[in-house]
């Protein structure tokens, strides 16, 4: 494996390690190899924990009778240290590989999950202990992140069906996890926290058990620091890539970050929280839809596919600054759903095949930093431009930048032409 500053890699000398073929020279399954399923089920345990924590210490928290400051004080600590460590995540994953450091974080976030249910059980009365656990939970999940890209191309020789079905499960695990999380929560937030351990525990156990071949690693000896300036100059150097990213900021600050508060804003007041919750239950199913596609439908300009999808996501938006009836608007949720995914499944694949794998952690990092550095600007400036204009205006406004923003990524010439990387090229490799 060596370097590469090309903008479009699509030799098999330059891909990920792929999943080993058996002695008698016959290749895995595409998606359902042993090695997939395992890991299927790490990351499904893995998300349905991470979905609980926020409606579960929200509730614990007010149940509890602290003030919403105290809630919001909360999520940063997670929040916070993800962020700020994603991109020491990703040089640590490249030098000791992804799955050790997956497993490791696993473990330190089953120990976090027992400690927080403890600490629920006996009563927060000193913040400063959850704080504290919600930091570390944090930067667990920093630790984890990179990795959670770079091993799809080790288990699947279909990469892009493979990420379709982990986006399946992703959606699922995000309708599930806050659900149970209220329902248990509403009587004992501390067994939510249980929950959560067992499902930990159950990630580390799954990818303790995988069989990866060779795994590639930066040279022996670089610095931290030099590992870091590595992955930004291969980041830098493949300008479809921080193309993309620089377009996702205006998307995510204009369009997706307002989307959430306004959306709440208007449709609970006027519709109930019902319907605001047959909505999200109506993204979550367009999401599911999306992720189905993505599995079966294959452009060979993939970036460009995804951004033809991404025309579907203003739907809601328009739809909510018309005040159509509910009904319109779960089928427009559900439109926005399918758009998004497939664009994810297009990027995530794009990013996971053409990048090399001794470096794939550390651009990941880097792409994951850029793509939601913007999205807590874009939810805080929600309210101030509802009260300059109207949500209504606002929401419109942002499905015109999605438009623009969908238009951008098939103008530019890197992001539109870039190809995809035949399923079997990684396998090619190996073999």
């Amino acid at each position: 494996m060596v370097y590469t500053k090309t903008e479009s890699v699509t030799v098999p000398e330059l891909q990920h390690a792929a999943p080993a073929a058996p002695a008698d020279g016959r290749l895995p399954p595409a998606i359902w190899s042993r090695n997939f399923r395992l890991y299927f089920t790490a990351r499904s345990a893995g998300l349905l924990s991470d979905a609980m924590l926020p409606v579960a210490v929200s509730v614990g928290l007010l149940a509890a009778g602290h003030p919403l400051s105290t809630v919001g004080y909360a999520m940063a600590c997670v929040l916070g240290p993800f962020a700020g460590l994603v991109l020491v995540g990703g040089v640590l994953a490249d030098r000791f590989t992804a799955r050790r450091l997956m497993i490791l974080a696993d473990l330190v976030n089953l120990v976090t999950r027992v400690l927080l249910a403890v600490l629920f059980f006996r009563g927060v009365d000193q913040l400063w202990q959850l704080y504290a656990l919600l930091v570390v939970a944090g930067t667990a999940a920093a630790m984890f992140q990179p990795g959670a890209a770079s091993t799809v191309p080790l288990v699947a020789r279909d990469v892009q069906g493979a990420n379709g079905v982990l986006r399946i499960s992703e959606a699922a695990t995000t309708l599930l996890g806050p659900a149970v999380a209220g329902l248990l929560a509403g009587a004992a937030t501390g067994w939510v926290m249980v929950i959560a351990a067992v499902t930990y525990g159950i990630s580390a156990l799954c990818l303790f058990l995988l069989r990866l071949g060779p795994v590639p690693a930066p040279p022996a000896g670089d610095s931290l620091w030099r590992n870091l300036v590595v992955g930004w100059h291969e980041f830098r150097s493949r300008s479809w890539m921080w193309g993309v990213i620089v377009i996702w900021m205006f998307f995510t600050v204009l369009s997706w970050g307002p989307l959430m508060p306004l959306a709440a804003g208007l449709v609970v007041p006027g519709h109930g929280a019902t319907a605001y919750g047959l909505l999200n239950c109506a993204f979550g199913a367009g999401t599911v839809v999306g992720g189905l596609i993505a599995i079966r439908v294959k452009p060979a300009r993939p970036l460009a596919g995804g951004a033809l999808a991404l025309l579907a996501f203003p739907a809601q938006q328009f739809a909510l600054a018309l005040d159509l009836p509910v009904a319109a608007l779960a089928g427009a949720a559900l439109l926005s759903g399918v758009g998004i995914t497939f664009w994810g499944v297009m990027w995530a694949t794009s990013v996971q095949t053409q990048v090399p794998g001794e470096v794939l952690n550390r651009v990941h990092a880097y792409e994951v930093a850029g793509s939601v550095c913007m999205f807590p600007l874009g939810a805080a400036l929600a309210g101030p431009a509802a009260e300059a204009f109207s949500p209504r205006e606002v929401l419109a406004g942002g499905g015109a930048v999605t438009l623009l923003v969908a238009a951008a990524l098939l103008l530019a010439a890197p992001i539109r032409r870039l190809r995809r990387v035949p399923d079997d090229a990684a396998a090619l490799s190996a073999s």
